[in-house]
Protein backbone atom coordinates (compact mmCIF):
# COMPACT_ATOMS: atom_id res chain seq x y z
CA UNK A 1 0.00 0.00 0.00
CA UNK A 2 1.53 3.54 -1.09
CA UNK A 3 0.49 6.25 1.20
CA UNK A 4 -0.09 9.61 -0.22
CA UNK A 5 1.64 12.48 2.45
CA UNK A 6 2.29 15.37 2.82
CA UNK A 7 4.60 17.02 5.03
CA UNK A 8 4.06 19.62 7.34
CA UNK A 9 7.14 21.42 8.21
CA UNK A 10 8.66 24.19 10.77
CA UNK A 11 10.44 27.41 10.36
CA UNK A 12 13.33 25.34 10.11
CA UNK A 13 12.13 23.22 7.33
CA UNK A 14 11.63 20.16 10.17
CA UNK A 15 8.79 17.97 9.54
CA UNK A 16 6.34 18.11 12.39
CA UNK A 17 3.36 16.85 10.98
CA UNK A 18 1.89 14.80 8.39
CA UNK A 19 -0.87 15.46 6.15
CA UNK A 20 -3.03 12.42 4.29
CA UNK A 21 -5.31 11.91 2.04
CA UNK A 22 -8.72 10.68 3.49
CA UNK A 23 -8.71 7.43 1.76
CA UNK A 24 -5.71 7.04 2.94
CA UNK A 25 -6.35 7.74 6.67
CA UNK A 26 -9.65 5.46 6.49
CA UNK A 27 -7.29 2.51 5.05
CA UNK A 28 -5.28 2.91 7.99
CA UNK A 29 -8.14 3.23 10.01
CA UNK A 30 -9.55 -0.28 9.18
CA UNK A 31 -6.63 -1.89 9.30
CA UNK A 32 -5.70 -0.65 12.86
CA UNK A 33 -9.80 -1.61 13.82
CA UNK A 34 -9.41 -4.89 12.60
CA UNK A 35 -5.74 -5.94 14.34
CA UNK A 36 -7.61 -4.25 17.85
CA UNK A 37 -10.47 -6.50 17.27
CA UNK A 38 -8.02 -9.62 16.57
CA UNK A 39 -5.90 -8.97 19.66
CA UNK A 40 -9.24 -8.81 22.12
CA UNK A 41 -10.46 -11.52 20.38
CA UNK A 42 -6.96 -13.50 20.77
CA UNK A 43 -6.82 -12.11 24.07
CA UNK A 44 -10.69 -13.56 25.54
CA UNK A 45 -10.53 -16.09 27.83
CA UNK A 46 -13.86 -16.74 28.43
CA UNK A 47 -15.40 -20.20 27.65
CA UNK A 48 -16.37 -21.08 24.11
CA UNK A 49 -19.43 -22.94 23.84
CA UNK A 50 -20.23 -26.09 21.02
CA UNK A 51 -23.10 -25.94 18.77
CA UNK A 52 -25.78 -27.16 21.15
CA UNK A 53 -24.49 -25.05 24.08
CA UNK A 54 -24.74 -22.20 21.56
CA UNK A 55 -28.40 -22.74 20.71
CA UNK A 56 -29.44 -23.50 23.80
CA UNK A 57 -27.91 -20.33 24.84
CA UNK A 58 -29.28 -17.97 22.08
CA UNK A 59 -32.76 -19.56 22.36
CA UNK A 60 -32.80 -18.20 25.88
CA UNK A 61 -31.63 -14.03 25.22
CA UNK A 62 -34.44 -11.90 25.30
CA UNK A 63 -35.98 -11.39 21.76
CA UNK A 64 -37.08 -7.80 22.45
Amino acid sequence: MEFKRQYIVNEDSQRVAVQLDIDTFEKIENVLENYALVQLINADDSETLNIEEAKKYYASLDKA
